[in-house]
């Protein structure tokens, strides 16, 4: 039988289990990738495991999150960040040289190659051939010191893509089609492949954008063949060299194929607040728009942002409108210059940010009280924009570009002929702003500031737990409910104390204060626990309150991983209707739970309602060592003895 793209790079990096549904595999890491968010708190783990010189082909330290420095807290952990690349071994990527995802496409991403990153964007890097994995901080510590990363063997999915786009009909329409017809958890468990005759009409920056969006679907990755069009990119970067070519066998075996047609597609648009609340945007033709972002790791290259410049070039935005453009990297933005595409840019009216995440992630650029924001990036959940009540709709440049220009939102095809854009054979190459590791790390000393605080201990795990239930939270809470982002909140994710007191306050205030006071505590969730961000702050936070265990419907991956390696016991309800019997405030108990990792039941009583069911508990026999030894982090020490 032939193989998916996929599983020819999976077997390639086979270090453990068997590539069978549901098994859980060991792979090789030839790459990481950190950002300043979640790289302090990466690093300090590395450092813990005492390993001299990281163990991959490349690893680099990237700073896009944290630019805004209206206080020593980020330009310390900037600091810290760089001493601890050039000690270990990590290339260094400075402030304002651009977006991981966006750099380390032009940069390093290579077909075949597989790339974990402390981002769950990290799937980017699918749209040039690799495999590339969203994780933990913990996880990308493991694999930098040389040690396997951990997934499930997916299922393979195949999207179909016939015909061509149509004029204002772009790769991020496609993405927010599929969001329409899988949901964010239709992709769960999944790797989705993207084939069909009409991926021979998407650049390599709109195959990265697509791929970015499949973290949205909930899936394990995406990934594009390695073609020509891959072999074009990679040249005009200068790196011919990297480019392998990759194709599945013509008698490869999918799970589940999904068509698109091309020739049918419009603009869509995600409403608030979610990804997958997707119409088209004709139906919403007319909504008064008061800001619009653009940029964002999902729609900030070259050709992205001369598409918007060729727009808005002669013309000026709204009066009511506030238009901020954000380039993905340094190399964006020169060539913006240098082509005088940036002048066009910035005489619409339109306000030049960082070459940063910026808005994305509430980092500066809030809209108004009640605003309507329509953003180029991959997530409008509540408050993510740092502006509570404002709607915040995610779009493609051009329909952002057309709600710029008219105030309202827009069809841009009724805008008549997209302007031509002409893309250079050749890129602006300038790497003056990645500083390489020094060749004598043991000479460099690393430099720790005061917001930097100790990783956070977890506890083994006993045979029986009596916890209060301290919180009961519904659907698709997102890591931003548990863990919030933000300019207030962000400088502080190398400080677990700090962090703690912003604990899921966007559902409960009182939560820090009562997680604290019950000592140890259990959380209950619905379905698709922990959706969004790697961030692994999300399990270590929680933890560090008291939380010992969290019951849910169903979990996002990448969060349960994490839970795991906090040393938090991640459960599945056998049956769904115990979610309602369960009330927020009720003792339970969870007893004979070595036995039951091992036979993948629970027993949870609670004490308060009266009532004894069964909870499943999908562990390996290595994830039920990490929690008996009480995380990764111990886990790995242990065996390193």
């Amino acid at each position: 039988m032939g193989k998916t793209i996929a599983e020819k790079i999976l077997e390639a990096h086979l270090l453990s289990g068997r590539m069978e549904p549901g098994q859980e595999i060991g792979l090789r890491i030839d790459q990481t990738l950190t950002q300043d968010a979640t790289g302090t708190m990466a690093y300090l783990e590395f450092e813990t495991m005492g390993i001299p010189r990281v163990r991959t082909e490349k690893s680099v330290a990237y700073i896009d999150h944290n630019t805004l420095q209206s206080g020593f807290e980020n330009a310390d952990d900037h600091r810290y960040i760089q001493s601890v690349a050039s000690k270990y071994g990590i290339y260094f990527s400075r402030p304002g040289n651009g977006i991981c995802h966006q750099v380390h496409l032009e940069r390093f991403g290579k077909p075949g190659k597989t790339l974990i990153g402390s981002d769950s964007h990290t799937p980017t890097g699918g749209g040039l051939g690799m495999l590339a994995f969203g994780a933990g901080g913990l996880d990308v510590a493991v694999a930098m010191g040389g040690g396997a990363y951990y997934i499930q063997m997916p299922k393979m999915y195949k999207v179909e893509l016939t015909g061509r786009l149509r004029p204002f009909v772009t790769a991020k329409d496609i993405s927010l089609e599929l969001l329409r017809i899988l949901s964010v958890k239709g992709g769960v468990g999944a790797i989705i492949e993207w084939g069909g005759s009409g991926i021979a009409c998407l650049s390599v920056p709109e195959r990265a954008t697509i791929t970015n969006m499949g973290t949205e679907l909930g899936a394990t990755t995406s990934i594009f063949p390695s073609d020509e069009v891959t072999r074009a990119f990679l040249a005009a970067q200068g790196r011919e060299e990297d480019y392998v070519p990759l194709s599945s066998d013509p008698d490869a075996r999918y799970d589940r194929v999904i068509s698109i047609d091309l020739d049918a597609l419009q603009p869509m648009i995600a409403c608030p607040h979610s990804p997958d609340n997707v119409v088209s945007v004709e139906s919403l033709a007319g909504t008064k728009v008061d800001q619009v972002c653009i940029g964002s790791c999902t729609n900030s290259s070259l050709e992205d942002l001369l598409k918007v410049a060729a727009m808005l070039r002669g013309k000026q935005i709204a009066p009511g409108v506030s238009l901020s453009v954000s380039p993905g990297s340094k190399q964006v933005l020169r060539m913006l210059a240098d082509c005088g595409a940036l002048s066009d840019i910035l005489a619409s009216g339109a306000r030049l940010l960082e070459c940063a995440c910026g808005p994305c992630i509430g980092m500066g650029f809030s809209p108004n009280s009640g605003g309507v924001s329509l953003r180029t990036f991959n997530r409008n959940f509540l408050g993510r924009s740092g502006t509570k009540d404002a709607q915040v709709y995610l779009v493609s440049p051009e329909t952002a570009a057309a709600a710029a220009l008219y105030g309202c939102i827009t069809d841009p095809r009724t805008l008549g002929e997209m302007p031509p854009v002409v893309m250079p054979e050749a890129f602006t190459i300038d790497d003056s702003a990645i500083l390489p590791p020094a060749e004598n790390g043991a000479a460099v000393e690393v430099l720790r500031g005061p917001n930097i605080k100790e990783f956070p201990q977890s506890r083994p795990f006993a045979d029986r737990l009596e916890a209060e239930l301290v919180l009961k939270v519904g659907d698709n809470i997102t890591t931003d409910h548990i863990m919030p982002a933000g300019a207030k909140i962000l400088p502080y994710r190398s400080n677990i104390p700090f962090l703690s007191q912003f604990c899921f306050r966007v559902c409960d205030e009182t939560f820090p204060e009562r997680a604290r006071a019950a000592g140890d505590g259990i959380i209950l969730g619905g379905s698709n626990y922990g959706q969004g961000s790697s961030r692994e702050h999300a399990a270590l936070v929680p933890m560090y309150l008291g939380i010992r265990c969290v019951i849910a419907k169903s979990f996002a991956r990448i969060h349960a991983a994490n839970l795991i390696n906090a040393g938090i016991l991640p459960l599945t309800l056998k049956n769904e209707t115990d979610y309602d019997r369960i009330a927020q405030g009720d003792k339970l108990v969870l007893t004979d739970i070595r036995a039951g990792m091992a036979s993948g039941k629970v027993l949870l009583t609670d004490e308060t309602a009266g009532f004894t069911t069964e909870l499943l508990c999908s562990l390996t026999k290595r994830q039920q060592a990490i929690l008996l030894a009480g995380g990764l982090l111990n886990y790995t020490k242990e065996r390193a003895v």
